[in-house]
């Protein structure tokens, strides 16, 4: 026979059941408390790490609750719509302006930070999210520190740009095909590279170049041997070089003249020296021989003898003679005659360059 449980009994057992329901109520609360609820380390001013429990979703309701309000001149990292995670480090720097240029980005989505402190290097390199604050992975900020070199200056920054160029665009620089960027604009950005950017230009300019006047020399028996009469002063001409510049971060580092042209021919001087009676003679001294003598054949060039005049060259020691004919001026100083290397041949060995000679003509 069954027996039906007293009130006193039923009223337990409600009481018991609510109990339980209560209970499980509060551990639900509190495990779901512990896992909104999450641990931010908060740097304000590069000063101590603290460590704060919050259950705000953003660094901006973050540090809503903190009671830290931001001016125009604080820096926050990272900004203050990004999605709080557990362990994530939020860092404060209030007048960061003051002591750091911060370069705009020129495109939607790139930042560049120059002259940063080691926490903004450390904070703006981290990953932004891992596969324990996220359901799942959400990628890395993908900033880099690199070392920007323009025109000669170094430049320490951290950025997010993804290649060179648009590093560079990040920072303000502007380049053409002229410039010189290394590595290539199109390379991707490596952690901890270093980029060259130099300016490069290229000018013109013209400058006056003097063209020296020539001498022009005949000889007359009529003056005493040696004397010298000018019959007219010689004048230096003028000519208009242009010049291709290069130009490197600002500096002259290479030329090359691209046109000339005379703006003023020059005039050529006359004079006449006097001279013996040189119909028949002798001279002695020393000979050579040179490759671009005019003409072909048994030639020479002899200082003052006429163009035309035969002249039998002897080698004194050895007897061996030619006869060459003058068509060309010098030597002027030193030796008595210059043959050319077929004459020099008659008389003595090319490899021997000179010898004592006697002219007679």
């Amino acid at each position: 026979m069954r027996v039906r449980p007293s009130r006193v009994r039923r009223l337990r057992t409600r009481r018991a059941m609510g109990n339980a329901a209560l209970a499980g109520a509060l551990l639900a609360v509190a495990a779901g408390y512990v896992v909104v609820q999450k641990t931010i380390t908060l740097v304000v001013d590069e000063g101590r790490p603290e460590a704060v429990r919050t259950m705000s979703t953003s660094v901006g309701g973050l540090l809503q609750t903190e009671g830290i309000v931001l001016g125009t001149r604080d820096l926050v990292s990272p900004p203050a719509s990004t999605r709080l995670t557990d362990g994530m480090t939020v860092l404060v720097d209030r007048d960061w302006f003051v002591g750091t240029k911060a370069i705009p980005a020129a495109e939607v989505g790139v930042w560049v930070m120059e002259g940063a402190t080691a926490p903004h290097l450390m904070l703006a390199t981290r990953d932004v999210e891992d596969w324990f604050s996220a359901d799942g992975p959400v990628g890395s900020a993908r900033a880099v520190t690199a070392t920007v070199v323009v025109k000669g200056k170094d430049h320490d920054v951290v950025s997010n740009a993804a290649t060179v160029r648009e590093l560079l665009s990040a920072m303000g620089v502007r380049f053409d095909r002229n410039d010189r960027v290394l590595p290539s604009p199109r390379s991707p950005l490596r952690l901890g590279a270093t980029v060259t950017f130099d300016r490069v230009e290229f000018r013109t300019r013209e400058i006056r170049l003097p063209v020296p006047h020539t001498t022009v020399t005949s000889y007359s028996e009529r003056l005493d041997p040696g004397e010298v009469r000018v019959v007219r002063e010689g004048i230096d001409g003028l000519m208009i070089a242009t010049e291709r510049l290069k130009i490197v971060n600002g500096e002259v580092v290479g030329s090359s003249v691209i046109s000339r042209r005379v703006t003023q021919a020059a005039v050529s001087a006359r004079r006449v020296v006097g001279r013996e009676d040189v119909s028949h003679g002798t001279e002695a001294g020393e000979a050579s021989w040179y490759s671009f003598a005019p003409g072909d054949g048994l030639t020479a060039a002899h200082p003052w003898l006429p163009f035309g005049t035969v002249v039998t060259v002897e080698n004194l020691a050895n007897g061996k003679t030619v006869q060459v004919v003058i068509n060309d001026r010098g030597p002027f100083g030193g030796r008595v005659i210059d043959l050319s290397s077929e004459a020099f041949t008659r008389i003595a060995p090319l490899g021997q360059g000179v010898c004592q000679v006697r002219l007679s003509w």
